[in-house]
């Protein structure tokens, strides 16, 4: 496929003298670096923040410079995401449309809060992404630049050049012998951190095609997973995780030992069709083992650690934070208000919860919290000295008056 043809300097690029870009080493990215630079005839700064792409890294400050880059940075901010956007996440429990981790959603507010970093360290004139203009992180990134850096101007490539697809940007790469790690014959999107990794557009598009099993790396598939079950036991202390199976881990090594358990027993895949903040719906297949694991400990030990009111209300608030997340609101007032009421609400959930990992399964063996509200003496169907049964028939009554009362009335017309 011949390539279109690149537009001339852009109208809007007087002025801009350097500019940071966010980037990855990905398809998008490894194009954007040369393409700014012909196209704003400016200095190009790479910026790439690490929040446990893995290998994805190596050689990447390299490959930066021999693409254009005047100077390369690589951050490392994973101690940062878990502590500061995950664990947050974990305490709420917050699922986008009850499926989705948010892998991609906690992670573009930590990496564009680096990259502004660099931009005021650099004083630089622009910041870009290599966000499309179909998904979601354009918005993540930039309500992230308008809230740390609003006086900088942002450059989004994809709103701006002629290429029009993943084999245009194949061809653009090749003709400037840009290394990618993409290719015509597997064009799917990967996106990968501490917390997930996330497969996209190419065959995923068609919703009636099966994921192929070479595609995942963290996760094998249930047929594979082992025939004996692993059992482990997750320690929390107000609603962090903190221990597996009595052994304390620092934030990064904790997530990182936990994907390796629960993928090696299938824990952790997600095929969804969800709704795109831009209105549209999407195909997206997740692996996210730690997450799935740590989610379920949580909940559970929340169920014999908080009141029946709270947690229910905190219920309803965890599907608005996951929206806050996805919708790119993370440096918002709300944000920061739910997670003052979450925070206290995490105050008595510590103790450990003991699950077994089967085959994609995970199943809840045994709970024990420091605060546990749970009273064996008083949920126990054997004699207790503290529930008085005659005690219900006063309690249903007054519940029951209004239903009462209006049939009453209704039968009486």
């Amino acid at each position: 496929m011949a390539i279109n043809k690149v537009s001339s300097k852009p109208a809007c690029s007087d002025g801009v003298k350097k500019v940071v870009v966010a980037y990855s080493g990905g398809l998008d990215t490894s194009i954007i670096l040369s393409w700014v630079k012909e196209n704003y005839e400016c200095e190009v700064v790479a910026c790439c923040v690490d929040v446990g792409q893995g290998k994805e890294l190596e050689g990447l400050n390299e490959k930066a410079k021999k693409t254009g880059a005047s100077k390369s940075y690589i951050i490392d901010a994973k101690k940062e995401f878990v502590t500061n956007y995950i664990y947050p996440a974990i305490k709420v429990n917050a699922l986008y449309e009850n499926k989705y981790y948010l892998g991609t959603s906690l992670a573009r507010p930590i990496i564009a809060e680096k990259i502004a970093d660099i931009v005021k360290k650099e004083k630089a004139d622009a910041v870009c992404h290599g966000a499309t203009g179909k998904g979601n992180d354009q918005v993540r990134f930039e309500l992230a630049f308008k809230s740390l850096i609003p006086n900088v101007k942002i450059i989004a490539p994809w709103r701006e050049w002629n290429i029009k697809s993943r084999e245009d940007a194949i061809d653009y790469a090749k003709k400037r012998d840009i290394p990618v790690p993409v290719t015509k014959a597997k064009p799917y999107s990967s996106d990968a951190n501490l917390w997930h990794i996330s497969y996209e557009g190419g065959v995923l598009e068609d919703l009636e095609n099966e994921y192929n099993e070479s595609m995942f790396k963290m996760t094998v598939s249930p047929e594979k997973a082992p025939d004996n079950p692993t059992y482990l036991t997750i320690a929390f202390e107000h609603g962090i995780p903190v221990s597996i199976d009595g052994n304390k881990f620092a934030p990064v090594e904790l997530i990182t030992k936990l994907n390796v358990i629960a993928g090696a027993n299938s824990i952790g895949r997600t095929d969804i069709v969800e709704n795109r903040l831009v209105g549209m719906k999407s195909r997206g297949v997740y692996e996210s083992p730690a997450a799935a694991v740590l989610y379920a400990a949580h909940e559970e030990l929340e169920s014999i650690s908080i009141d029946r009111d709270t947690l229910h209300f905190k219920q309803l608030l965890a599907h608005k934070y996951a929206e806050i997340a996805y919708y790119g609101l993370w440096f918002s007032p709300l944000r920061e208000a739910l997670d003052a009421f979450i925070n206290e609400t995490q105050k008595y959930v510590t103790g450990s919860i003991k699950l077994k990992l089967y085959k994609g399964n995970i199943i809840i063996v045994a709970r024990q919290a420091k605060y546990s509200l749970y009273s064996e003496k008083l949920a126990t169907f054997e004699k207790d000295e503290i529930y008085n049964h005659k005690d219900a028939e006063g309690f249903i009554n007054l519940w029951g008056l209004p239903t009462k009362v209006q049939a009453m009335l209704r039968k009486s017309e």
